[in-house]
């Protein structure tokens, strides 16, 4: 029969007790506890052993000239307080601490005090304490990790992204407190954070750096999340737990409540929830950081979106007249956006009425991104050229940049006068509009969109040959009137890539139907939700993709990677590669990342002749990819919140605003009747008339088709039904 001693943990929550084998699990309890005197309360039980693990490797023990005491080590156990029953010694996942031969004291002959003199039983380090009412020091030895590991039990990977180095941060304390285990850095600057665990022959570790240099967002780079420490690392004044992570963790306690948790009751918090003692100052920091994270604070509801460029104009009166918002966030994100621009404006339906202008860019996935939001008095040239103005200190004027919009005269001169290196370019659609209305011609619609898109100027010219042959006017209204280079993809002098119209404008007015009502303060509070949402679901999105590319961008190269398999490829320099097979041959130049088909040029996405040339070359195929569409480029662009403004009870607002003085638009004389909430339709815009059933008074069917059996549904009385 054997005595078995067991230690419980004063903690205020359920755990097991800490199983005591042999003289080296004492050694790590006394070390674990920061009590001077050594008074701990221990449990006993007795069960029945076969052989003592002492006397089964005693042999082993007496020969062991390194101190490691492997003879020991299989009847370890793992320290788990999460467990209802005790830990049994032959499941464990970690064991305690072997002793090194070097720290260990000699005797007066020289030898180790470990080492057993002749014909003498082995002495354990830890018999040669004293008692403890004796006045001779304790020799704690030092210790070096053991072969047993566990898992910190995080859900952390290589490859996994963060916003911020802060939020890495605050993740990695979360999961040492849960996990009871510290950190300690090893390597921090602004591009890079390196930590292991504090026990330096702990196998934890975990590199993370900056996508890019310029980048707030931070990736995980190597982690290894297994631990093999020992007991002697644990304490409970944690040095994770900072006022930030105890705050995030009370949080929740201050949700829907008046007051909430004091100093003393987080004190408590932490102490029973988290094991960690911490100070009262420690604790009064995270109850106001709590407080901040559930409440918000008075500065932020100003300064929580740093960057956004706004501006009001008023006139001789001091009536309003124009107003402009572009978020900082999106200036920002714009460097990771192809460098083309969409500007169209909307009539509002409100009390003053007035046009919502807006400037949208589109991003690698083929999604709108707005850029800049006007309200002004109407289309008109001065309007225009404000709104431009504005837009041009944000994203500049550069040779690169294209501005895609309607013919309408007042846009054509705003652009021309503001934007000098900048190209122009008129929405395909439009055109198309203008051509059906004006010449009656809408069944050469085919070869006037396949001309649109035609990436060599060869196939441009068949096309129009079909047009000139069956209407000659509507060939030289595109030649002379709107120019070839205002909708043609290949004569375009910019770079426009694959976006031919304003449909990315045209979605973002379809957005506001209803929201056009509003008073310009609650439109502006809608377009803030709706970008806050489209940045926190695209970041969503982008964190979770998988492949080099964007997801539209990905399906649109895969098939290339089909048709290239049965071309023929040879090598006619070190950069340049012959393409055959299939309805058109292909030069490439890799180097460059020219095609002589063009599409590569112009959509900077490898055309099926670059894929070839990429397997014959070794050459990944993502390398030739414009970094536009890249996973790191989309994850950029909304790396980012746009956060809402908050109560106006809390806003701080400068003085020179407070008093500036901006009375309502003055609004024409109301006419008779209800007011119009429709617009005239555009030229070749066609609206179908939804049927109104003359029996039961809905919409969609005739009245011969009605199935009403009551003659009349509710709220919609029956009209022109005989008596």
């Amino acid at each position: 029969m054997d005595l078995v001693l067991s230690y419980t943990p004063p903690l205020n929550k359920k755990c097991s007790p800490l199983v005591l084998k042999d003289d080296e699990d004492v050694a790590a309890l006394l070390a674990s506890r920061s009590d001077s005197t050594c008074k701990i309360p221990l449990g006993v039980t007795v069960e029945p052993t076969e052989v003592c693990a002492y006397e089964k490797s005693g042999q082993e023990s007496s020969n062991d000239t390194d101190g490691s005491h492997d003879g020991f080590r299989d009847n370890y156990f793992d320290v788990d307080y999460c467990n209802s029953e005790p830990t049994d010694v032959g499941s464990s996942r970690q064991t305690l601490p072997v002793f090194r031969n070097a720290e260990r004291t000699s005797n007066d002959n020289g030898a180790s005090a470990t080492q057993p003199a002749e014909g003498n039983p082995p002495v354990d380090p830890l018999l040669q304490v004293t008692g403890a009412g004796s006045d001779e020091p304790v020799n704690v030895p030092t210790i070096e990790a053991s072969d047993s590991t566990f898992s910190d039990g995080s859900d952390l990977h290589e490859g996994k992204y963060f916003n911020t180095k802060k939020d890495l941060k605050r993740k990695l304390s979360d999961i040492a407190m849960k996990g009871n285990f510290e950190f300690r850095t090893r390597k921090s600057n602004r591009s890079l954070w390196v930590i292991e665990c504090i026990d330096p022959n702990c196998s934890w570790r975990l590199r993370a750096s900056k996508i890019v240099p310029e980048s707030t967002k931070f990736v995980i780079r190597k982690y290894v999340g297994v631990h093999s420490c020992s007991l002697l690392n644990r304490n409970a004044n944690h040095r994770q737990a900072t006022y930030v992570v105890i705050g995030e963790q009370v949080a929740p306690q201050y949700v829907g409540v008046e007051k909430g948790p004091g100093p003393k009751g987080v004190q408590t918090f932490a102490r029973t929830e988290l094991g960690a003692q911490i100070s009262y100052y420690k604790a009064w920091r995270g109850r106001k950081h709590a407080h901040t994270l559930i409440r918000g604070s008075p500065e932020q509801s100003f300064h929580l979106n740093p960057g956004t460029v706004t501006r009001i104009e008023v006139d001789g009166e001091s009536r309003f007249k124009y107003l402009f918002l572009a978020f900082g966030v999106a200036i920002r994100g714009f460097r990771y956006m192809r460098k083309v621009v969409g500007i169209d404006g909307t009539f509002l339906k409100g009390q003053y009425r007035g046009v919502l202008l807006v400037a949208t860019a589109q991003d690698g996935n083929g999604q709108c991104y707005p850029l800049a939001w006007g309200i002004v008095d109407s289309e008109n040239e001065d309007a225009w050229s404000w709104f431009l103005t504005q837009l041009k200190e944000i994203i500049g004027d550069t040779d690169e940049l294209a501005l895609i919009s309607d013919r309408a005269p007042s846009i054509k001169k705003a652009i021309s006068t503001v934007f000098e290196k900048a190209h122009h370019g008129a929405c395909a659609w439009h055109v198309a509009q203008n051509i059906k209305n004006k010449f009656k011609c809408a069944d050469i619609m085919g070869s006037y969109w396949s001309a649109v898109n035609a990436y060599r100027c060869e196939d441009f010219t068949g096309y129009m040959i079909e047009i000139s042959n069956r209407y000659p006017r509507v060939a030289e209204y595109l030649e002379n009137e709107v120019g070839f280079e205002k909708w043609s993809r290949c004569h375009y002098p910019g770079l426009r890539y694959n976006i031919t119209t304003t449909n990315m404008v045209e979605s973002l007015n379809s957005m506001l139907v209803n929201a056009r009502d509003f008073p310009y303060v609650a439109l502006l509070d809608v377009i803030q939700e709706k970008m806050s949402k489209w940045w926190n679901d695209r970041q969503i999105v982008a964190t979770a993709i998988t492949t080099p590319l964007t997801p539209s961008r990905e399906s649109e190269l895969r098939p290339c990677f089909a048709q290239s398999n049965g071309r023929h490829t040879s090598q006619l320099n070190p950069i340049t590669y012959h393409v055959k097979g299939g309805e058109l041959e292909g030069v490439v130049d890799i180097f460059n990342k020219t095609c002589t088909c063009k599409e590569f040029d112009i959509d900077k996405l490898p055309c099926v002749h670059a894929v070839a040339a990429a397997h014959h070359a070794q050459v990944s195929v993502y390398n030739l990819v414009s970094p536009y569409y890249t996973k790191e480029y989309y994850l950029l662009a909304y790396g980012e919140t746009i956060y809402p403004v908050g109560s106006q009870s809390q806003w701080d607002v400068p003085n020179e605003v407070v008093t500036r003085i901006v009375l309502p638009r003055e609004v024409k004389e109301k006419k008779r009747g209800r007011p119009k909430t429709s617009r005239f339709p555009s030229v070749g815009e066609f609206r179908k008339r939804k049927n109104r059933c003359g029996k039961c008074g809905a919409y969609g069917h005739y009245k011969k088709k009605c199935n009403s059996q009551t003659g009349s549904t509710e709220g919609n009385p029956p009209t022109n039904v005989p008596g």
